[in-house]
């Protein structure tokens, strides 16, 4: 018995990607299809008494940042579940995109991503219908994360010690 595969009409893409959003170009950013919604980072929201929101795309501390104003009066509230469980209102705009040569408008929430990596996550609402995700490619190489060996090299010396410090500490979550 054999099968025929055949090729699918959708464009491939990595875990990691490129992309163009509004006028920015080259903006890494993470596919991720554990998200229901795309977001993008956003700072200095604010709100005019007509009505007209106001924002600027990404934050002081990103490269990306080059402090210009955005002005909508098209946008709505959305109350959304981070991965870690919290809720939180966000407004939801639409902006164009551009992801591997494919434009087209799709919902972004604006969000504060300075203590993400990537400033853009691309979710399943955008990615669903035009790309499909090979979680083995990645256009942007990972670093590997320095700190796992400095906790490894401290559990193989005192486990007991590592144990207390990191992992037993209730419900209180531990920032490293």
């Amino acid at each position: 018995m054999s099968m025929k595969i055949e090729k699918s009409p959708l464009t491939v893409v990595g875990s990691t990607e490129y992309v163009g959003i509004f006028d920015y170009k080259d903006i890494p950013a993470k596919i991720d299809t554990g998200a229901d919604s795309s977001s993008v980072w956003a700072s200095n929201i604010t709100m005019r008494d007509d009505g007209t929101l106001v924002f600027t795309l990404f934050g002081e501390k990103s490269p990306y940042y080059d402090g210009r104003q955005i002005e909508t009066t098209k946008y709505l509230a959305r109350v959304v579940r981070s991965s870690h469980g919290d809720r939180q209102i966000r407004y939801l705009i639409n902006l164009p995109l551009t992801i591997k040569g494919k434009q087209f408008n799709t919902s972004f929430t604006l969000a504060n991503r300075v203590r993400n990596k990537f400033p853009i996550l691309i979710g399943r609402k955008t990615l669903e219908g035009n790309f499909l995700v090979d979680v083995s490619r990645s256009a942007i190489a990972r670093q590997q994360p320095s700190r796992s060996t400095h906790l490894n090299q401290e559990l193989r010396q005192n486990p007991s010690s590592f144990h207390k410090k990191y992992i037993k500490q209730g419900s209180k979550e531990v920032y490293l």
